[in-house]
């Protein structure tokens, strides 16, 4: 929770370091057990709705007015989130050794998406880099690469 809410707070709109796989990780898991729990009651009134030929029916328009307050909601979580995400994104790519531009590969269908995958699950880059320097720390980062030899 500490990684989610470092990400909100202190680096909503930082694009520039690197973030560890523990930060991206934990605020991805975060964020989508939130965006689940907005979306139920949302799908839930759509499947009701589906199930429901009489649109008359008391409990369905409760129901609507329940869906538009989860959508509405719903809508404005994602937007707010729209930015740390990208930021936290672009960071963890800069912590293996690659551009913040390499997430416009997901605009490539389903192979660009799987690429973006494996370079999120990488390890970081040891040392330091040109977007700084290691997130985990120079002696961690100088262990590293002597376990490598």
């Amino acid at each position: 929770m500490n990684e989610y809410l470092n990400v909100i707070r202190n680096n909503y709109a930082n694009f520039q370091g690197r973030a560890r796989r523990r930060e991206f990780w934990m605020f991805t898991l975060i964020n989508t057990v939130i965006l689940v729990l907005l979306q139920i009651p949302v799908q839930g009134a759509v499947l009701a709705m589906a199930a429901q030929q009489d649109s008359e029916n008391a409990g369905l328009g409760a129901m609507t007015g329940v869906t538009l307050i989860f959508g509405v909601l719903l809508l404005i979580y994602s937007l707010a989130v729209l930015v740390p995400s990208l930021a936290v994104s672009v960071r963890r790519l800069h912590d293996t050794g690659k551009s913040g531009w390499w997430y416009l590969i997901t605009f490539v269908p389903f192979i660009g998406s799987l690429v973006l995958l494996v370079l999120m699950v990488l390890d970081s880059e040891p040392g330091s880099n040109k977007w700084g320097p290691s997130p985990k720390g120079t002696a961690q980062a100088g262990a590293v690469s002597a376990n490598n030899w």
